[in-house]
């Protein structure tokens, strides 16, 4: 392969081994050997997996789809970080030439009340898509599409509104936020719709119910750390919680009258 270092590390790993959301759960010891550096981090346990499984052992689950940045599963906490330890990059675009030979890695699930532990790396971000359904969304007939030079959109909105878009609900803001706070990723799905004249119509109410979600699925609240825009791994901004809380506030007033 062009541009391949050719080159393997030995690692040791300490993985979180839990069997169930009741299970007290622990780190377990692993060896990851003659690992190549151009594998991405999930490859690195794919391998040790097939390994332990040839030991007739019990392989490590964790979660991934598309491997290739987009759709936010492979939620993995590696040395600390959330995706680990290189900006704006997801766990399964992390390769392995980032880490020395010999080094030791730590890896645990995502931890929050709402992302209660399924099995070992493995949590339940359901929690997530209920917000989502409480909200992000649009009740307008489609029709045909327009051409996209006839939507009467501005080219600042349109910007805004596909920064936001491109949060892949992996909840790295979540187990970044000392809080457990789930601002980050609430914030940029009311700024998606909030953006585009579609979404005016809902607007309040969309505030007003996501959030009243956020909170009854046990999130905590946002303190402004700034935590969550460090580990996101599509670099949303926390501009977009300033303009949720301020719809949301003027939404709750407006609700009064």
């Amino acid at each position: 392969m062009a541009g391949s270092s050719n080159k393997t590390i030995n690692l040791k790993l300490k993985v979180w081994k839990q069997k169930s959301a009741e299970d007290k759960g622990q780190f377990m010891d692993f060896d990851a050997k003659n690992v190549s550096t151009d594998m991405s981090f999930l490859e690195m346990l794919d391998v040790m997996n097939e390994d332990l499984i040839k030991q007739g052992k019990d392989p490590v689950e964790f979660d991934h789809d598309c491997r290739e940045g987009i759709c936010g599963t492979c939620s993995l906490v590696i040395n600390g970080k959330a995706h680990g330890p290189d900006l704006a990059t997801t766990t399964c675009q992390l390769h392995m030439r980032r880490f020395k030979d010999g080094e030791t890695v730590h890896i645990e699930p995502f931890r929050a009340k709402a992302f209660p532990i399924v099995k070992d790396l493995v949590v339940d971000r359901s929690s997530m898509e209920r917000i989502q359904q409480a909200g992000g969304y649009i009740s307008v007939n489609t029709g045909n599409a327009q051409d996209a030079n006839c939507l009467p959109i501005s080219k600042e909105s349109s910007d805004l509104a596909f920064a936001a878009a491109a949060c892949i609900g992996c909840g790295a803001c979540v187990a970044s936020c000392k809080n457990a706070s789930a601002s980050l990723f609430v914030s940029a799905k009311i700024a998606h719709l909030g953006h585009l004249p579609q979404g005016q119509a809902e607007r309040s109410k969309r505030a007003l119910d996501m959030v009243a979600q956020m909170d009854a699925e046990g999130f905590g609240s946002c303190t402004n750390t700034g935590a969550c825009e460090a580990a996101c791994p599509k670099e949303i901004s926390v501009e977009n919680i300033a303009r949720m809380y301020r719809d949301y506030l003027g939404a709750s007033l407006k609700s009064r009258d």
